[in-house]
């Protein structure tokens, strides 16, 4: 008789949770033991430290932390909404609210820890919340629809966080700190003072050194105001409490574990509460040196520490570093080591800007070691800093925190970080683990560094090989955005031009190659109106340098035959062009498929029959949707507030205006968009190249999404734009991505190899750090005057005509090969299907 499997239940499944399944996966303890998860909230482990993502558009899914299929490959059995009620450590077993009985040979204790609430009179009225799940969000969001004002009693990091929130939802905002500076644990008073002025100028309403001292209610028992110690009052309709978080630790309590005086179920360095059989991990934990982390990094490192101790093997976790990076608001804040200076006779060195927002403080020793610092915003050289804690910088404190300019030159990089520097904290990566690797993508699979916060992406960067050779191909010793500025600058206006003039030396001469040839003819397209270059892609030498669709200006399907998608800006139609849609796909026999982008796909048009169907579409008023090309394809919407009663915005409007704006536009890569009316999203807008979603006072962009193969979640640029702003950012981001992307880049991957990411392209196309902005909309302007419509130009000129055949040397013969077979009223192609006996019909 086999032996049943050791039992592993694990009660929580946050992201300390996760992170410990993930552990025993990695080390094939899934595969030597019977796993049960028992979940309080309605959904599996998802990102709480980007919470806050969700209200600009990324939906409970997208911040989920259980890859695919993780649960059933590794066989374990998670309880959902069911949480752990009682443990019986006597007979080993966990009760939970269902009434289910689970029995366990090692148990371990991931509850995480509860929202602290201030026993303020008031507190639990109708329109008071707390922020920390998901669930709470979905509440707030749907409570603030209608309200106009809103209050939340906490100036840390989740405080702030929820402010951003409130913002974000259309609501006046009120911030109410009991301490008096912001964020009191990460930063000092000048950071805080700094951080202060910029939150302000956005529009917040911050009262420091103030407590609430109740929440006033109307008849109708709903959240109309609140009181303050210093005998104010704010009008507000909806509370926020984010003062502080507390240790889930009553589970342990009532079983009889040992807790700390202050909570926290208390572990040794091995993170075994006082039952051997127990373990704790995460905010529910006190750990050996006494404190409770808040920080998602210990927790990792303690459900690692409990996973190694579980299979015998030897790690402590006896504390962790407290330095952290985030982004509040938009404004960078970061603080490492004794950002306070507490040790004895340590000495500040500083510098502050106070019209632009940023301080820098180091603390260092009186020997002139770096003990730790604070950075408001600016906090770039954090992912250098804080690896350099404890010890000697090498270069004088001063130059650390001198903007550029302002002091002597600093060489000063991640080179010079020793190997055992950790350059990613939240999964306590060092440098020699990163330089093992040569990719990013390599980094991030192998690691793990790069996929927590994000804050050593910078670092990471800095310390991979550059390429050996970054030339685009064996005719080119320059990458496509050099080129890009080699076509620009210089007005060349031919590929010939081009090779001849800056070709490798044995490609001079020559007739290129199938990889920079239709890299060129891109370029040479983007940039026409600009070096005088026709904007037609098939005239003369621009015909040789094309794809195989862009020659026939036709998607080549796999029988031969040719896809026809005519453009229909914003998925908006009339009922008379779906009429003549209908009736070419009759007269042509064409099978007929509505796209994911709001179009209708017409298959199987042979190309001799491409300009009669084109003629047909281009009376009727449509023209061509560059399904075929490295282009715009779509920008897709949903019908927005015209229609529906959750729209904010005209969707359908905008993404009309944008796809005719752009349309044509060569690119890198093909390029997709959407509008969405309001948060809801129907539109997918966040999956897309660039992606709009309207809120109350406007619109936010989003850009580098991708679905596909490899999706990406797109990213917020910038939020609340007129019409106006948010057309002039796209102007600038789509002509920065054809400058600087590399031969077939999508805009996900290129904002991931961007240096500096998406903070370095909000200062480009945002701040204008480089001064090309004015340039980035003069080149779209000129596309956007210049736009011709490809088959339209086509049908005028019989020369162009001529390439429209089957054979060239038998212009009315149609291909032979190209036939169809009928299916669901319908046809398809007729294939050869091959099988072990010979091709079958």
């Amino acid at each position: 008789m086999t032996e049943p499997l050791p039992a592993i239940v694990l009660i929580g499944h946050g992201m300390v949770g996760q992170r410990y399944l993930e552990a025993l996966a990695e080390r094939g303890a899934t595969a030597t033991h019977r796993i049960t998860v028992l979940c309080e909230e309605p959904r599996p482990a998802y990102d709480r430290v980007h919470l806050t993502s969700y209200f600009s558009g990324s939906s409970p899914e997208d911040l989920s932390l259980v890859p695919a299929g993780f649960m059933a490959e590794h066989g374990i059995e998670l309880h959902l909404g069911d949480p752990a009620e009682r443990i019986d450590r006597e007979a080993r077993t966990v009760t939970s609210r269902s009434g289910r009985v689970v029995p366990y040979d090692v148990l371990v204790l991931a509850t995480g820890s509860y929202p602290f609430v201030p026993p303020v009179p008031g507190k639990d009225a109708r329109g008071c919340f707390v922020y920390r799940t998901v669930e709470d969000l979905l509440a707030i969001e749907e409570y603030a629809r209608g309200r106009t004002s809103g209050a939340v009693v906490g100036g840390g990091l989740l405080g702030l966080e929820a402010a951003g929130a409130l913002k974000g939802l259309g609501l006046s905002t009120h911030v109410v700190e009991f301490a008096p500076r912001l964020m009191p644990v990460q930063v000092d008073e000048g950071g805080g003072a700094a951080l202060l002025r910029t939150i302000e100028n956005m529009g917040l309403s911050v009262h420091t050194g103030v407590g609430t001292q109740a929440v006033l209610t109307g008849e109708d028992g709903a959240v109309t105001a609140m009181s303050l110690s210093d005998g104010s009052a704010l009008d507000t309709e909806l509370v926020v409490f984010s003062a502080g978080v507390r240790p889930r630790d009553q589970l342990a309590r009532d079983c009889g574990l040992d807790v700390g005086e202050r909570g926290g179920i208390r572990v040794d360095a091995r993170c075994r509460t006082s039952d051997p059989r127990v373990y704790a991990v995460g905010e529910c934990a006190q750990a050996v040196d006494g404190r409770v982390y808040g920080l998602v990094a210990p927790g990792y490192e303690m459900a690692e520490t409990a996973a190694d101790d579980l299979l015998g093997r030897e790690r402590e976790f006896t504390g962790a570093d407290l330095s952290t990076k985030l982004k509040l608001l938009g404004v960078d804040v970061a603080s490492f080591g004794d950002a306070h200076g507490a040790a004895e006779g340590s000495l500040d060195v500083v510098w502050s800007d106070s019209r632009s927002g940023i301080y820098k403080k180091l603390v260092m020793s009186a020997e002139g070691v770096l003990l730790g610092g604070v950075l408001v915003g600016d906090a770039d050289a954090y992912g250098l800093l804080r690896p350099l804690t404890g010890s000697v910088p090498p270069v004088s404190p001063e130059q650390l925190v001198l903007p550029a300019g302002l002091g002597p030159a600093t060489q000063l990089g991640p080179s010079a970080l020793p190997d055992t520097a950790v350059i990613c904290s939240c999964h306590n990566v060092t440098k020699e683990a990163i330089t093992a690797c040569s990719t990013l993508p390599e980094v991030k699979k192998c690691t793990k560094a790069g996929t927590g916060c994000g804050g050593c992406l910078k670092v990471i960067g800095q310390l991979l090989p550059p390429a050996a050779d970054p030339g685009l191909c064996g005719c080119f010793p320059y990458t496509r955005a050099e080129l890009y500025e080699i076509v620009r600058t210089r007005r060349l206006a031919s590929f010939r031009e081009l090779l001849d003039g800056h070709g490798r030396p044995q490609a001079r001469g020559g007739e290129g190659c199938e990889v920079c040839k239709p890299a060129v003819g891109s370029i040479i397209a983007s940039l026409a109106p600009a070096v005088g270059a026709s904007g037609y892609v098939l005239d003369g030498e621009q015909a040789a340098l094309q794809d195989t669709n862009d020659h026939f200006l036709a998607n080549l399907q796999r029988n031969g035959s040719y896809s026809v998608v005519p453009r229909i800006p914003g998925g908006e139609i009339t009922p008379e062009k779906l009429i003549v849609i209908g009736e070419v796909a009759r007269d042509f026999g064409l099978y007929t498929k509505i796209t994911g982008g709001q179009r209708i796909d017409l298959f199987g048009a042979r190309v001799d029959q491409l300009p009669a169907i084109w003629a047909r579409l281009v009376e009727a008023g449509f023209e061509s949707g560059h399904a075929y090309g490295k282009a715009l394809r779509t920008v897709k919407s949903c019908v927005g507030q015209t229609w529906c009663r959750y729209g904010v915005q005209d969707s359908v409007r905008m993404a009309i205006g944008l796809e005719l704006r752009y349309r044509g536009l060569r690119t890198p890569h093909k390029l997709k968009s959407a509008v969405s009316g309001c948060t809801r999203e129907c539109a997918e807008a966040q999956s897309k190249d660039f992606g709009v979603i309207a809120t109350a006072n406007g619109w936010n962009l989003y850009v580098g999404g991708n679905g596909g193969a490899v999706p990406r979640h797109a990213d917020l640029l910038a939020q609340d734009l007129s019409d106006a702003e948010l057309v002039r950012l796209i102007d600038r981001f789509l002509m920065f991505y054809i400058r600087t992307a590399d031969r077939l880049e999508r805009t996900s991957t290129w904002l991931e190899r961007l240096e500096g990411g998406l903070d370095h392209l909000r200062d480009v196309v945002v701040h204008d750090s480089l001064g090309l902005c004015a340039e980035l909309e003069s080149l779209m302007a000129e596309h956007v005057a210049h736009y011709r419509d490809e088959w339209a130009e086509t049908l005028q000129d019989p020369e162009r005509l001529r390439r429209f055949v089957s054979f060239v040397n038998a212009p009315g013969a149609p291909d032979p090969t190209v036939r169809f077979v009928p299916e669901r009223d319908q046809v398809k192609p007729d294939l050869a299907v091959l099988t072990i006996g010979g091709p079958v019909r």
